[in-house]
Parts: structure tokens; sequence; C-alpha cells
């Protein structure tokens, strides 16, 4: 059995009294992961509306970044990325769904989705996800009107309807939707 060699960067610099300090950073001090979500709120109906009739937001509310990916989406992302094991379906625009629900638990690695009693998967809006700079992916959904009329306390990022296998979950307290509008939830995973 081969021994694993554990990574590890050696830095040199000086602190304000201009004493040589050396640290090693892990791996993991090296690489980030977060995921931020914003909500565009609308006077409209539906995203037909919005575009024929030129809407604009009447709020936009962003979140804090956070860094809740979940164990689940992170072991379909290494198939993915190497090839191995069961192959989950891609987060594509066919099959990637945003999502809302009512419950505000703190976000945990092990979950697997949303927990609300009230929880809604949507598809992707045209041309979503969409790679953003050098390390962005972006999704985006609408919620229209008659769809998602309760608090927004959880937000995540899954395959589609068949294994439903969620990238993500966060709690960010987007505000309640009424009847009547279209509210816009955008998450965006940032890779450092």
């Amino acid at each position: 059995m081969s021994k694993l060699r554990k990574f590890s960067e050696k830095t040199k610099g000086t602190d304000s009294f201009n004493v040589g300090v050396e640290t090693t950073k892990r791996f993991s001090d090296l690489t980030a992961v977060r995921v931020t979500w914003k909500v565009e709120k609308f006077l409209a109906k539906d995203s037909k509306e919005i575009e024929e009739k030129n809407v604009k937001p009447y709020e936009v509310i962003k979140g804090k970044p956070h860094n809740c990916l979940l164990h689940e989406g992170i072991t379909a992302l290494m198939y993915h990325i190497a090839g191995v094991g069961s192959a989950a379906t891609k987060w594509d625009n066919t099959n990637a769904r945003t999502g809302v629900g009512n419950d505000g638990t703190a976000p945990a690695d092990t979950q697997t989705g949303l927990i609300g009693a009230s929880k809604l998967y949507k598809g992707m809006n045209a041309g979503y996800p969409q790679k953003s700079g050098d390390h962005d992916l972006v999704f985006q959904s609408d919620f229209v009107s008659g769809e998602a009329e309760w608090a927004w306390l959880e937000e995540a990022i899954d395959n589609g309807a068949g294994e439903a296998i969620d990238a993500c979950r966060q709690n960010t307290s987007l505000g309640t939707k009424p009847a009547g509008q279209t509210w816009r939830l955008t998450g965006t995973i940032t890779w450092t």
C-alpha cells in the first residue's frame, strides 16, 4: 500500500516589527469554495412580463458568501472530474435547478437538500448555468406568481428531478414572497 504525502506550502514573511516568520499552509487553506445567493424581486406575474415590459426589480437582496457544499454534491463532482464511480447527472441547463424552502436550520455538509415543510425547485432560466470569469458558476431560476409563496429561508442547487443530488444548501433569509410577483434566484459558486 502506498503512502499518501501531505501537501503543504512553506511561506516566509515579516511582521510589523520586521521579525521573520515562517509558516506552513495546508492545501485546504490554499483553496476555497464560496456560494453566494441573490434574489431580485419583480412586480410582474412571470418572466415573459419582465422581458416584454422591461420590468426592473424593486428590491435586490444579496446574501453573505458561505462554504457549505454537501457531501453528496462533492462526491458527484469528483466522479465527473475523475471519470470514476457512478457518474451523476450533470448540473447543466437541462437538469440543474435552484430551490427555496422555509426552514432556517443551519446548513451542514451531511444534509441532502432543502429540509423545509414548504420547498420548490425550479429549472434554469435560458442560458444558465453560466461560467462567469475564471472561477464562477452561476445558476439562475425564476419563481413566478403562484410559486414558492412563503418565507424564503433556505436555498439549494441540485441536478434534477431524478436523483436530485444537491451541490449546496444555505439558509439566507431573503424575504417572504407574496402572490402576484416573480422572484429571480441566482446562486453563484466561486472556486479559488
